[in-house]
């Protein structure tokens, strides 16, 4: 079960394995947010606007990684994505049935 939320985080991480926060505000680019990983508070600068509900990097992430949120993997980057930047569709593609990727 996750931890209580503390107020004055602008982002939420539920498990310690994800890859993402999401934003319980809207973000601007250029701003320094708080967030919690289990009893740590950690801090990243944006490196875009994120709004309200969507995710941001919480760390580096190369190429073709398969992402994390809610512990779970909600699909796979096709790009690199850096600490800061906005996670959505330009930069994540969907890996759940997918008939392309289907064995025969």
């Amino acid at each position: 079960m996750a931890g209580p939320i503390i107020a004055g985080a602008d982002a939420l991480v539920m498990d310690p394995h994800d890859h993402v926060a999401t934003a319980i505000k809207d973000l601007k680019q250029g701003q320094r947010i708080t967030f919690r990983v289990q009893e740590q508070v950690q801090e990243v600068t944006l490196l875009d606007d994120v709004p309200f509900g969507h995710k941001l990097a919480i760390q580096d992430i190369p190429a073709g990684t398969d992402i994390r949120k809610y512990g779970e993997v909600i699909g796979r980057t096709t790009t690199q994505i850096l600490a800061g930047q906005h996670v959505h569709v330009h930069n994540v593609e969907g890996i759940r049935g997918r008939g392309d990727q289907a064995k025969a």
